[in-house]
C-alpha cells in the first residue's frame, strides 16, 4: 500500500480495461455454461423458475442494503481517501467495519424474512413458481448476502489501488463451483419435489449449499490480493467525518436502488402470473442481453471509475466529459452491430443454445424473441451505466435516483399492461421490451441532465457516431437476413439449423456492420478493432 498520499500509479485505460475484458468474457462463459447445464439438467419448469426466483434474492437484498453504494459510490471515497497521510488504511478499515456489521445484521434479517420476500416476488395463484419451494431454495440462498458484501467491499479497495485483475478472475472460480455442483446434483439420489417440499431432499441441498459456496469461495479468493498491496484488515470503531459524506450519498443510492426494486418486483409477479417458465426464460434472455456488455462494458466502466474520480476530485471537468465522450463512443461501435446480430439471430440463438436436455424447440424459440425483441436496449442500457458513473463520480447521487424514479413510472403500467393485454406465452417478450425502452429513457434523460451539468458533450459528434454503427448494423442485418434466406430457406427447425442459421447470420452482420463503419470512416473503429486485438492475444 502507498503510504504518506503517494498516489498509486495509474495504469493505461486501454490496457486495464483489456485485462478485466479477457477475465470478463471467461467468467460470463462460465457463467453462462452453468446456467445452460441448469436448464438442460431441470429444464424450464416450476423447480428453474422457483430457484430463478430464489437465486435473485440475494443480489436484491445486498443491492437495497449496500451494493449500489459500493459500486458506486465508495470507490470515489476511497480514491480520495488516499491522501491520508496512512495512504487510507484507517479510512478503509472504518467502512470494512461499518459495511460488513451492516450485512451481517441484513443477512440475518433477510434468512429469517425469507417467505416475505417470497410473499412480494411470486404470484402464488398461477401454477408457475412454487412458493414453498422459493422459500426452501431462499433459506439456503440467502446467506450469499454477507459474501457478496465482503466481495463488494474489498473489490472496492483493490480497484482504489488500480487493482482490477483478482476481482475480474473471481467469479470464473465461483463459477467452477457451481458447474461442480450441478455435476454432484447429477448423481445424488431422489428429486426436488413440489408439491409436498421437503428442505431435507439431497438434490435441493446440493444445489442450494453448492450455490452458496461458489459466492463464498468468490470472496475469500481476494484475501491473498489484498496482501499483496499491503492491507490489513482490523476492526476499527469510532466516527470520521467523511463518514457524514459517504451517509449522505448512500442514502441517494439506497433510493435509487429501492426505486429500482419496485420495478423488479412488480416484473417477476407479472412474469410469475404468465405461462410457465417465465422467469428462467427472462432470467436467461436477460443473461444473453448481458453478456455483450459485461465483456464490454463492465471493463471499461471498471478502469474508467477511478480515473473519472480523480478528474471529478480536481475538479477537472473537460477530463470527465472525454470520459464520457470516449466511453459512449466506444461503446456505441462495439454494442450497436452486436444488437443487431442479436435482433436478427434471436430465434437461432434461443434454440441453438437452450433447446436440449430437459428443454425443447418451442421454448428456444421463445426466449429467442424474447432477446429479438430487447437487443435495442443494449446501447441504451451500456450508456445509462456510463452516465451513473459520471454523476456518482462528482458525487452527485441524486440525480440518477430522480432518473430511476422517471423510468420505473414509465416502466411499471407498461409491465401490467403486458400482463393484462398479451397472450400468457408472449408476456415475457412483452416485458423484455418494456425493460428495454425503459433504459432508453433512462440514456436520453442522463445525457440531457448531464448537459445542463457539464455544458458542451460533443453530443453532435456521439450522435453521429450512433448514426453511423446503426446504419451499417442495418445493412448487416439485411445481408444476414438474405443469407439465411438462401441457406435455409425453410427457416430454423431444430437445434442444427439453428447452428448453421447463428453462425452465418453472425458472421455476415458483424462483416457487413463493421465493414460498413470502416466506409463511413468511423473514427472510434480502429481503437475498438485494437482493442479486440489485444483481447485475443491475452485471450
Amino acid at each position: 500500500m502507498q503510504q504518506g498520499g503517494e498516489a498509486p500509479k495509474t495504469p493505461s485505460l486501454a490496457r486495464a480495461s483489456s485485462t478485466m475484458a479477457v477475465a470478463t468474457l471467461v467468467s460470463r462463459i462460465t457463467g453462462f455454461g452453468w446456467k445452460l447445464l441448469l436448464v438442460a439438467i431441470v429444464g424450464i419448469n416450476a423447480i428453474q423458475d422457483s430457484f430463478n426466483v430464489a437465486n435473485t434474492l440475494p443480489n436484491i437484498i445486498f443491492e437495497l442494503l449496500l451494493g449500489g453504494v459500493l459500486a458506486s459510490v465508495v470507490v470515489p471515497l476511497l480514491v480520495r481517501s488516499q491522501d491520508d497521510p496512512d495512504g487510507g488504511q484507517e479510512y478503509m478499515n472504518r467502512l470494512l467495519t461499518v459495511g460488513m456489521t451492516g450485512l451481517g445484521i441484513g443477512t440475518v434479517v433477510a434468512i429469517a424474512a425469507a417467505p416475505l420476500f417470497t410473499w412480494l416476488y411470486v404470484d402464488g395463484s398461477t401454477g408457475n413458481a412454487s412458493p414453498e419451494l422459493t422459500t426452501a431454495f431462499a433459506y439456503l440462498l440467502l446467506p450469499e448476502i454477507l459474501f457478496y458484501g465482503l466481495f463488494a467491499l474489498l473489490s472496492a479497495i483493490l480497484q482504489a489501488r488500480h487493482v482490477f485483475g483478482p476481482t475480474a478472475w473471481a467469479p470464473v472460480l465461483n463459477n467452477v463451483v457451481v458447474v461442480a455442483t450441478l455435476l454432484l446434483y447429477l448423481v445424488v439420489p431422489g428429486e426436488i419435489t413440489v408439491n409436498p417440499v421437503d428442505m431435507s431432499q439431497p438434490k435441493l441441498l446440493v444445489l442450494g449449499i453448492g450455490v452458496t459456496l461458489g459466492i463464498v469461495v468468490q470472496s475469500v479468493v481476494l484475501i491473498p490480493a489484498l496482501r499483496r498491496i499491503d492491507f490489513r484488515f482490523r476492526w476499527t470503531w469510532g466516527f470520521d467525518a467523511r463518514l457524514k459524506e459517504f451517509g449522505g450519498l448512500a442514502l441517494w443510492v439506497l433510493g435509487y436502488v429501492a426505486v429500482s426494486q419496485v420495478g423488479l418486483i412488480v416484473t417477476q409477479r407479472v412474469l410469475t402470473a404468465g405461462e410457465q417458465g417465465g422467469v428462467s426464460i427472462y432470467a436467461n434472455a436477460w443473461l444473453l442481453f448481458q453478456l455483450p456488455y459485461g465483456v464490454i462494458g463492465v471493463s471499461l466502466l471498471t478502469a474508467i471509475l477511478p480515473r473519472m474520480s480523480k478528474s471529478a476530485a480536481r475538479g477537472d471537468t473537460q477530463a470527465v466529459i472525454d470520459d464520457l465522450a470516449t466511453g459512449s463512443r466506444l461503446s456505441a461501435v462495439m454494442l450497436v452491430p452486436i444488437s443487431g446480430v442479436l435482433t436478427i439471430a434471436g430465434s437461432a440463438i434461443g434454440v441453438a443454445l437452450y433447446a436440449f436436455g430437459q428443454s425443447n424447440v418451442v421454448e428456444g424459440e421463445r426466449l429467442g424473441t424474447a432477446l429479438a425483441f430487447s437487443a435495442f436496449g443494449l446501447l441504451p442500457y451500456a450508456l445509462v451505466m456510463l452516465q451513473l458513473r459520471v454523476f456518482y463520480a462528482m458525487k452527485d447521487a441524486r440525480t440518477p435516483t430522480v432518473i430511476m424514479i422517471g423510468m420505473t413510472l414509465v416502466k411499471v403500467p407498461l409491465l401490467y399492461m403486458c400482463g393484462a393485454v398479451l397472450s400468457p406465452e408472449n408476456v415475457v417478450i412483452g416485458v423484455m421490451l418494456v425493460n428495454s425502452l425503459s433504459y432508453v429513457i433512462g440514456a436520453v434523460a442522463g445525457q440531457m441532465w448531464l448537459w445542463v451539468r457539464l455544458g458542451h458533450l460533443r453530443n453532435k459528434k456521439i450522435v453521429s457516431v450512433i448514426a453511423k454503427t446503426t446504419a451499417a448494423t442495418a445493412a448487416g442485418m439485411g445481408a444476414a437476413w438474405l443469407a439465411a434466406k438462401v441457406i435455409l430457406p425453410d427457416g430454423v427447425g431444430g437445434i442444427g439449423s439453428a447452428w448453421v442459421s447463428l453462425i452465418v447470420q453472425g458472421l455476415v452482420a458483424c462483416a457487413v456492420a463493421f465493414g460498413g463503419q470502416a466506409l463511413l470512416k468511423v473514427p472510434e473503429l480502429k481503437p475498438a478493432v485494437a482493442r479486440i486485438t489485444r483481447l485475443v492475444r491475452r485471450g
